[in-house]
């Protein structure tokens, strides 16, 4: 069933909440995020703060939620019990810190830079906030069985694995050039790193060496390598290949893992993941999922039910303390110093 067709919303003035939550940046994320509160969560209310004039009235006809030029005028009048931050990447710093000081708890979309994190680990202790960093893929069926595959058998295995899309179709909405991943410092091949190192990383073990291969392959106007090719040797004695583009015109993630014992293959999508069983020497699918979320707007690669779950686990752990989040600020930390050592900026 299509996301879109899905969303049916009583009017804000009729609805009865118990807590309410700040949503920061009203973009293609920031409207994701409140699409999934409104619509699965109950006793949960929605305000939203972007500095851009359009994207507040889109959010607001969309939604029928109360919007504010900026987060603290939000926070002053509205106050809300969490911020959820989908500003983009290279300010996150400052609005999560911001946030902190103001004693609200944080969920926070991918961080692409890693400035200022021992500031925000050191302000949420003394606040006593909760922090929790997305990492959607984590929470993904398909990559859940992948893990299970091949954590639960003892030998080695080596990968291949291509993840691409042609950048002008990620926000086609709007021009490449007038969003984040204009910036070198955040740029599309280094959120594509940031949103798939943390399940390869718990998946296949911790890096003991890479090599990287790297150039322009494209004519699209960039500071940056339009794709990548990584060698990664896992400390386990895993292998893996990882092609990494914004160059290929039909979206791809397709992995292929294998093995003597073991053989699996995923075309990115939660119908085309695949284990070929020896004994019997015929291929059987493996079901991740009973119902799929999608949003039609973005790729048949992307659907909706990971965030949705990592959005569950965000309330339970502001909520009633379980903590059951995958991924942390001080994993991502790691996480962006390998990035740096593929991009070859850092040692």
């Amino acid at each position: 069933m299509s996301f879109r067709r899905e969303r049916i919303l009583r009017p804000y003035s009729e609805r009865k909440f118990a807590m309410k939550l700040l949503v920061i940046g009203l973009g293609s994320m920031g409207r994701r995020r409140i699409g999934l509160l409104l619509n699965h969560f109950d006793g949960i209310t929605v305000c939203g703060a972007d500095i851009r004039e359009e994207r507040r009235a889109q959010a607001q006809a969309l939604f029928g939620i109360p919007v504010y030029a900026d987060a603290s005028t939000a926070a002053e009048r509205e106050k809300p019990y969490a911020a959820l931050i989908c500003t983009p990447p290279a300010g996150h710093s400052a609005v999560i810190l911001d946030c902190v000081k103001k004693g609200l708890h944080i969920f926070s979309e991918i961080n692409l830079l890693s400035d200022r994190y021992e500031e925000i680990l050191q302000a949420a202790k003394e606040h006593r906030v909760k922090l929790f960093l997305s990492s959607t893929l984590l929470y993904r069926g398909e990559i859940e069985k992948i893990r299970d595959c091949v954590l639960e058998q003892p030998e080695r295995v080596n990968y291949r694995y291509h993840v691409g899309q042609y950048l002008p179709d990620w926000h086609p909405w709007e021009n490449y050039r007038d969003f984040f991943v204009s910036d070198p410092r955040t740029s599309a091949c280094r959120e594509i790193f940031a949103i798939e190192l943390p399940w390869i990383l718990h998946t296949f073990g911790k890096i003991r060496r890479l090599t990287v291969f790297k150039d322009h392959l494209s004519s699209l106007e960039l500071g940056y390598p339009d794709n990548y090719f990584v060698v990664l040797e896992h400390r386990n004695g895993n292998k893996g290949i990882w092609i990494v583009d914004v160059v290929s015109r039909k979206a791809e993630r397709n992995l292929l893992v294998y093995s003597e014992k073991l053989h699996l293959t995923w075309d990115g999508t939660p119908d085309s993941l695949y284990r070929y069983n020896i004994e019997e020497k015929r291929t059987e699918k493996i079901e991740t999922c009973s119902s799929v979320l999608r949003d039609e707007k973005y790729a048949e690669t992307i659907t909706e039910n990971a965030y949705l779950k990592e959005l569950r686990v965000f309330v339970d752990k502001i909520t009633d303390g379980k903590n059951r989040e995958r991924y942390t600020f001080e994993e991502d930390r790691k996480t962006l110093r390998l990035i740096d050592r593929i991009e070859g900026t850092g040692p």
